[in-house]
């Protein structure tokens, strides 16, 4: 699973700034009819496992659209990004490629993308399609989309007797509950929620509060809403999860712990449905709870159509084709590669009576309340770490949490110039 609010690509910047003079001014219709067009696609999306689901769409969008081939390169994901910069940077990029939200703006910004003209944007969700506008125009569209729940031990809640999370949970909820089903002398935890930027961007927007001004030239968490948000992770540490010294953050320890039956309550993505289909206990979701309002974690991929391509038509029928077609939602459903980004619930049925989690349907109401990583560009990941770095200042009790987002505020506020 590719998580986009976890990486970056390295040094976009300074690749795009490379692009114009390598692009500029070859963009083409292409044959309005598609006879005789060959268009490039290069992605990562279907490396390792899924080369041959990504075939199958391909095959069938070939089979309606007489005289359009398709030529796919698909590359590992940690080499992909490198790979795109030095392809843009050449004028030698695929008429369509895989990009993700973290470093959607930063292509948008620098020209790269060409403007999706007529699309049925009522085909996806509206948050995943609206992510990738600029200004009420489309310059890419979502493939595929997970997002972070609430996962929980009902064998833990019931011997406990506390009542199942519900969609109208709120902080104090997960709270109270989170002490209740704390035993930390049987190694039995309430809750896990990493104590990270990827979390505090997330609360930042239940409080109510923003990361960044609306102009995105000024850090904005250092409010009122950016302090509750920044307790609540810090606060539970120790109380009702997992100190640092007792393993909390060290690689697969949430994990660990849930499997094993000694955490009740889990912030995670639903990559990890498969993890656990074996798991000896009885566990479910439910939406997040939020406090002034619910927000989750949404991560994407998507396409994009080069704006240097000589066949923009064929190439962005391909596109919504990739990311909207049935024959996309039955491969994909029906391999469990990533959900399709679809709006029409009826074709996901199958989707939601698959097994655990019962209540799959969290899933997707989960959507209507989205909180997107703010993205700043080429000093993405620093700001990431800044933040990341000064929570766990303040978790160690090093600093407060008023002096860890000073400063973190001026560190960030420093990249953004």
């Amino acid at each position: 699973m590719n998580r986009t609010a976890l990486t970056t690509g390295v040094g976009i910047a300074a690749a795009l700034g490379l692009v114009l003079t390598g692009c500029s001014g070859t963009a083409d219709a292409g044959n309005s009819d598609g006879d005789g067009i060959t268009i490039t696609y290069s992605n990562f999306i279907s490396n390792d496992g899924n080369e041959e689901n990504l075939q199958t769409i391909i095959d069938a969008f070939e089979a309606e659209n007489a005289g359009i081939t398709v030529d796919v390169s698909t590359l590992p994901y940690a080499d992909y990004f490198t790979t795109l910069q030095t392809d843009l940077a050449g004028g030698t990029v695929a008429d369509v490629f895989d990009i993700e939200f973290a470093n959607y703006a930063a292509y948008q910004e620098s020209g790269v993308l060409a403007e999706l003209k007529d699309v049925d944007t009522s085909a996806y969700q509206d948050s995943l399609a609206e992510a990738y506008q600029t200004d009420g125009t489309q310059y890419a569209l979502p493939s595929s989309f997970s997002n972070v729940v609430l996962f929980y031990n009902k064998d833990l809640f019931d011997a406990a007797g506390v009542d199942y999370p519900t969609a109208d949970w709120t902080w104090a909820d997960e709270q109270e509950a989170g002490k209740a089903l704390t035993d930390a002398a049987a190694g039995v935890w309430g809750d896990y929620q990493p104590i990270s930027y990827h979390e505090y961007y997330k609360a930042v927007a239940q409080a109510g509060g923003d990361v960044l001004t609306d102009d995105g030239t000024k850090v904005a968490f250092n409010s009122p809403e950016g302090i509750k948000a920044a307790e609540w992770l810090v606060g539970k540490s120790g109380i009702t999860m997992p100190t640092p010294e007792q393993g909390a953050g060290t690689p697969d320890f949430d994990s660990g712990l849930f499997v094993d039956g000694k955490l009740a309550m889990w912030h995670t993505g639903i990559w990890m449905f498969g993890t656990l289909a074996d798991t000896a206990f009885d566990w479910d979701i439910a939406v997040e709870p939020g406090d002034a309002q619910q927000a989750s974690a949404m991560f994407s991929n998507a396409v994009a159509v080069s704006s240097g391509s000589k066949n923009i038509e064929a190439a962005q029928k391909f596109a919504e084709f990739l990311t909207s077609s049935e024959t996309m939602v039955d491969v994909r459903l029906d391999s469990g590669w990533e959900l399709p980004p679809i709006s029409d619930e009826t074709k996901l049925d199958s989707y939601l009576t698959k097994g655990a989690p019962e209540n799959r349907q969290a899933v997707f109401d989960s959507l209507d309340g989205v909180a997107l990583s703010p993205s700043i560009g080429a000093n993405q990941a620093e700001m990431q770490d800044i933040i990341s770095e000064e929570l766990t200042e303040a978790t160690a009790g090093r600093k407060t949490v008023e002096e860890a987002l000073a400063s973190a505020e001026e560190r960030v506020n420093a990249l953004l110039g």
